[in-house]
C-alpha cells in the first residue's frame, strides 16, 4: 500500500490542527484513524462546511466525519472501483476489507492522470479594484502600479484574472486611478486579450465606491476582488454557497490562528486573578478582500463619494440582510500588501 503516513491524523485532534496539517502537507484530504482503525476521509470541504455551521475549531475531527462517504472494497472488481472514482471524481479512494480495515489506497493521478474539471462553468462579472497607490510596497510602486507587480512569469493582475477565467468568468471591470495609463497599455500589449472595461476614478472613492458607476450594467451576482492577494480556492464553491444561502454579500475569509507566547492572566474585581491560560491560541476569520455581491446592492453605493466595502456591509447588516462568510485555510490565501508578504508569496510561487 502507498505510504500515507504524512497525510494521516488521529480522530481526536482538533479541526484547527487538521487544517494546519492540510496546509503544511499541501493537501486537501486526510486519512483519519482511531488507533489502527480507519475512521474515514476528512476533506477541506468537510472543514469548511463545519466552520460555516459554526462548529468550534477546537472540536475533534471525529465530530464532523462524514460516515456515509463511499469507498471501495476488496470484494469489488478493479473496474467497479474505478467506476466509483469516475462517478465521484474522487482523487483518492480507500479500499476496505469486510471489517472496515484499510488495505489499499488508489489515487486518481496514478490511474487516470490529471483530475478532470467537470464542474459547470459560471460566467458572472468580476470587478477588480486596482486603483490604489500601493504605498506599502514603495519604492517599487513609485514606478510600477501594484496590479503589475510580477508573481513568477505573470503580474498578479493576470494571475487573478486567469483564475476567474478558469472557472468560466470572462467579463472584467477594472477600477483604476493610480498609473492607469500604464495598466491599460500593459494589458493592451498582451497576446492574451482579456474582456475588460475600465472604470476610471478621478478621485479616491474607497474600496467599493467606484462600483456605483456600474448601475444598470450588472444584473447578476458578481465578484469583487482586490488586486494584491491570491486565494487557492475554486470560486465556484463560494458562488454556490452564496446562492444556496441566499446571501446579499459573501465574504471570502481565511482562518488565521495567533498563538500568544506567554501565560495570559484574566482578572476581576480588586485585581484578583480569575484565570491563567498558558500560551493560548486565538482563531479568527480574516477578510481576504474577495466578495460576491448581489446586483441590487450597487444602488446602495453613493455616486461620486468615498465609500468602503465595510460601509456597505454595515448597511446590509443594519437592515437585517445576509452577509455570509466562506472560509479558506490560512496558507490557501497569499497576500502581497506589504514587503514581507510579497517576498513570502514569490518564494512560494
Amino acid at each position: 500500500m502507498t505510504d500515507i503516513s504524512k497525510i494521516t491524523i488521529n480522530s481526536g485532534i482538533s479541526l484547527l490542527e487538521a487544517l494546519k496539517t492540510m496546509d503544511s502537507r499541501k493537501v486537501k484530504v486526510l486519512f483519519v484513524f482511531d488507533g489502527l482503525h480507519f475512521e474515514g476521509l476528512l476533506t477541506i470541504g468537510d472543514i469548511q462546511r463545519a466552520i460555516i455551521r459554526n462548529v468550534d475549531l477546537s472540536d475533534p475531527v471525529s465530530n464532523i466525519l462524514d460516515r456515509n462517504k463511499i469507498y471501495g472494497y476488496v470484494t469489488e472488481s478493479d473496474e467497479q472501483v474505478k467506476e466509483k472514482m469516475r462517478s465521484l471524481r474522487a482523487e483518492v479512494m480507500p479500499i476496505l476489507d469486510s471489517d472496515g480495515n484499510l488495505v489499499d489506497v488508489w489515487f486518481w493521478n496514478d490511474l487516470f492522470g490529471t483530475v478532470p474539471d467537470t464542474k459547470p462553468k459560471i460566467d458572472v462579472p468580476v470587478v477588480i479594484m486596482a486603483g490604489g497607490q500601493g504605498s506599502r510596497l514603495k519604492p517599487i510602486t513609485n514606478v510600477i502600479p501594484k496590479p503589475l507587480i510580477p508573481i513568477g512569469e505573470k503580474t498578479i493582475l493576470e494571475v487573478i484574472m486567469d483564475q476567474f477565467e478558469s472557472i468560466g468568468c470572462h467579463k472584467f471591470y477594472l477600477s483604476v486611478k493610480y498609473k492607469a495609463d500604464i495598466i491599460q497599455y500593459y494589458l493592451g500589449q498582451l497576446e492574451h486579450k482579456y474582456d475588460i472595461e475600465f472604470i476610471h476614478e478621478h478621485k479616491p472613492l474607497g474600496t467599493i465606491g467606484s462600483v456605483s458607476k456600474l448601475k444598470g450594467r450588472i444584473t447578476t451576482p458578481f465578484f469583487v476582488s482586490n488586486c494584491d492577494s491570491i486565494n487557492e480556492q475554486d470560486y465556484r464553491d463560494v458562488y454556490q454557497y452564496h446562492l444556496d444561502n441566499k446571501n446579499d454579500i459573501t465574504i471570502v475569509t481565511t482562518v488565521k490562528s495567533i498563538k500568544i507566547p506567554y501565560g495570559v492572566v484574566e482578572t476581576g474585581e480588586c485585581g484578583l486573578m480569575t484565570a491563567l491560560m498558558e500560551k493560548p491560541e486565538q482563531v479568527f476569520q480574516v477578510n481576504t478582500g474577495v466578495y460576491i455581491l448581489n446586483p441590487s446592492l450597487i444602488e446602495d453605493i453613493p455616486e461620486g463619494e468615498f465609500f468602503h466595502i465595510t460601509n456597505l456591509i454595515d448597511l446590509v447588516n443594519g437592515r437585517g440582510g445576509r452577509v455570509g462568510c466562506f472560509p479558506v485555510s490560512e496558507r490557501s490565501w497569499r497576500d502581497m500588501g506589504e514587503w514581507p508578504e510579497y517576498l513570502k508569496m514569490i518564494k512560494v510561487l
